[in-house]
């Protein structure tokens, strides 16, 4: 309507209809700049070559100065998305941030560097990023594991997929220690159970750890404790064979000495019982 009044009266003062559309626009512009004299380029992000952004992110990254260098890469990835500079900006922008602490980020980038140049000779490294940064996040093993399962699979990753990888020895090293990680988990919630005299809830625990976790320094322990249980149970053959399966694979453990000194207050000793799940069990046991 405002239009339409507006026509009328532009006919009756000879005003050119042409000229409508644009009434308001010289009062909102000068409204806009009267106070603070915006400049609208301050709101566009000058573009600069990628070849200069990427040597002024390496230099700053030998300076130590990380923040700058991985400001300097993700400028290279905004402003020059899936150029030969963008794929090296990156993969060390996720090296800037793992070295930085930023886990999340790193992972980010990670992750897309693989998904976007999987066959390319860094999707190795930016793979192996992924796994260290869910590697540095893992916690003591009261808390929650789930940074140790990510690293796993993160490093199982690099080992299956880049076995000629240099990274692959130190991957393994990682799913070992986070392994074990998991091990001790499930190792101190079976003790738990245990000390509450909750044996079934105990059992199961320390038998996930026996057929899951047989390479870990836990295992000695998880079968010392399933003699413990068993024999409180009263399940006297099923804690003479975990005994029996302990003093053969660690004869020398204090584990196997405590666990034959409890079978003795019965007047049992180990013996295998070769029809027992803990048997079976205990010929896949390879040591920590």
């Amino acid at each position: 309507m405002f239009f339409v009044r507006a026509a009328q009266s532009a006919r009756r003062s000879g005003i050119a209809l042409a000229l409508l559309p644009v009434i308001g626009a010289p009062l909102l512009l000068s409204a806009c700049a009267s106070d603070q004299d915006v400049d609208l380029a301050t709101y566009v992000e000058q573009t600069d070559p990628a070849d200069v952004l990427y040597n002024q992110g390496l230099a700053n990254m030998n300076a130590g100065r990380l923040g700058e260098a991985s400001k300097k890469f993700k400028s290279i990835d905004r402003q020059h998305p899936y150029s030969e500079y963008g794929r090296k900006a990156l993969v060390m922008g996720a090296f800037a941030d793992y070295r930085q602490g930023n886990y999340d980020d790193a992972i980010n980038a990670g992750k897309r560097y693989v998904q976007l140049y999987p066959t390319d000779s860094d999707a190795a490294y930016a793979q192996y990023i992924v796994g260290l940064s869910y590697f540095r996040q893992i916690r003591d093993v009261t808390q929650d594991q789930k940074e140790s399962r990510r690293a796993i699979e993160a490093m199982q990753e690099v080992v299956e997929r880049w076995p000629d990888s240099s990274y692959v020895e130190d991957a393994k090293a990682k799913i070992r220690f986070a392994r074990d990680q998991l091990a001790g988990k499930e190792m101190q919630i079976g003790r738990y159970y245990l000390e509450r005299r909750e044996y079934i809830a105990s059992v199961k625990r320390f038998r996930y750890v026996v057929e899951n976790y047989s390479n870990t320094r836990h295992v000695e322990e998880a079968l010392s404790r399933l003699t413990e249980a068993y024999y409180a149970m009263g399940l006297t053959s099923e804690a003479q064979t975990a005994a029996a399966v302990l003093g053969h694979n660690y004869p020398d453990s204090q584990w196997y000495k405590d666990s034959y000194k409890l079978l003795q207050t019965g007047g049992l000793e180990p013996r295998d019982n070769s029809g027992s799940w803990i048997s079976k069990a205990g010929k896949l046991i390879t040591g920590a």
